[in-house]
């Protein structure tokens, strides 16, 4: 990204950053998850915008009513896992805030796409 601004990732609250760090100390599979999300915020922190943008329509309600979004973006990860995530800015800096990480499954749930 060819962008003089700050670049920072965020957890949305402390809740989900122990989840993270849980995820770490955890087993096998929940440390994979935990190296996926590390790439995720790596890869967020040299280009915000490496995420595919989630139209409007999409939006859970309570994203919206929870955390005042005005955008939203998903990061896919390995083995059908889904990173979402919004930014917050100014001239400054850039911030990636993520929401929530699940799977593609639970995915198209929350985002009211139709499951076959």
């Amino acid at each position: 990204m060819n962008d003089s601004r700050t670049i920072r990732v965020r957890f949305v609250d402390r809740k989900l950053y122990e989840t993270y760090l849980k995820l770490k100390a955890g087993k096998t599979e929940e440390k994979r998850l935990a190296e996926y999300l590390e790439r995720a915020i790596q890869d967020l922190k040299k280009d915000p915008f490496c995420g595919i943008q989630i139209p409007r329509r999409l939006w859970p309600k309570d994203y919206v009513r929870k955390y005042g979004i005005n955008n939203l973006r998903k990061y896919d990860l390995p083995n059908g896992w889904r990173l979402v995530y919004t930014l917050v800015g100014n001239q400054i800096e850039i911030v990636s805030i993520l929401l929530e990480w699940f799977k593609h499954k639970e995915y198209e749930k929350r985002f009211h796409y139709k499951v076959r």
